[in-house]
């Protein structure tokens, strides 16, 4: 006889070497009935679980039967874990930094293009106000001569065809056109526009400065210079003398800089050439 340890239960079959309720190994049993206090259960096995556990043995018609093996622990099969691709998400921030980094070149260059068109047109709108407010102050001075420039203006406007190559006649719409003559010449000067000075001046012009030296044309648009310091001028004392195509103005002619008055003494000569005045000699002395 053998009995379980744990469940104190009995089994009298010989070949069974293990409980069939919890698997523990059967302890054997010498004397059963030498203390009749003690209550022993007898558990016989049946049919099944005894051919189960039951030693090898030999049916007829069939092989050996191995023993009974108790369970072991049961480990479950190890579960790979996947593996997270990293790649995607690494190409993912490349493309993501790439696209911010042209988007902000793109709003900088439509940011930027404005400003310099701007710019651009600020600088060139400086330079056009800066000689329309001499062009102002100049007319400013030479109200009084308006009504002969209107005049010079008609009468240029009349000419047509042949008539527009003859020189003009009238003492003075040829003064009140010369003087307008004058004052663009000197707005040109202080500007320094040598484009303007080479409509007003001919190709065969000779002038001599203040310093007594004579200069042609080519030189005198060369070495020309913007003169910021000048913030007025009025013409004083106009003398006009005429001979057909041959024109000679002379007068005084009052710089205001840095306020202080500087008078000079000039006598420029001019031709009618192209339907139109040209400045061929200038003498220019300071008044002592």
């Amino acid at each position: 006889m053998k009995r379980c340890p744990t469940c104190n239960k009995t089994f009298t079959d010989r070949n069974l070497s293990f409980c069939i309720d919890d698997g523990t190994p059967l302890v054997p049993v010498d004397d059963l009935v030498d203390d009749p206090s003690d209550e022993v259960t007898v558990v016989s096995p049946s049919a099944g679980a005894a051919s189960r556990s039951a030693g090898p043995s030999t049916v007829e018609g069939e092989g050996t039967v191995p023993p009974y093996q108790p369970p072991g622990t049961y480990n479950p099969p190890d579960v790979a874990t996947a593996k997270r691709r990293v790649w995607p998400w690494i190409l993912g921030l490349l493309l993501l930094l790439l696209f911010i980094i042209v988007a902000m070149g793109t709003a900088a260059w439509f940011y930027f293009q404005p400003l310099k068109r701007f710019d651009a047109n600020t600088n060139t709108s400086n330079t056009n106000e800066s000689v329309e407010r001499r062009d102002n102050s100049n007319r400013n001075l030479n109200n009084s001569n308006s009504s002969s420039r209107n005049e010079n203006r008609n009468v240029n406007d009349n000419l047509s065809g042949t008539e527009a190559t003859q020189p003009p006649t009238d003492q003075a719409a040829v003064l009140a056109e010369l003087t307008n003559l004058e004052h663009d010449w000197t707005v040109a000067n202080i500007n320094a526009d040598k484009t303007k000075l080479n409509q007003i001046l001919a190709d065969d012009y000779v002038g001599i400065s203040t310093e007594g030296r004579t200069q042609g044309k080519a030189e005198y648009l060369r070495t020309i210079e913007r003169d910021t310091s000048i913030q007025r001028w009025d013409f004083d004392d106009l003398e006009l003398s005429l001979k057909g195509d041959r024109a000679t103005l002379s007068g005084i002619v009052r710089f205001t800089a840095r306020n202080k008055e500087i008078p000079f003494r000039f006598v420029d000569k001019f031709v009618w050439r192209d339907g139109r005045w040209q400045a061929t000699n200038s003498e220019v002395t300071e008044v002592k």
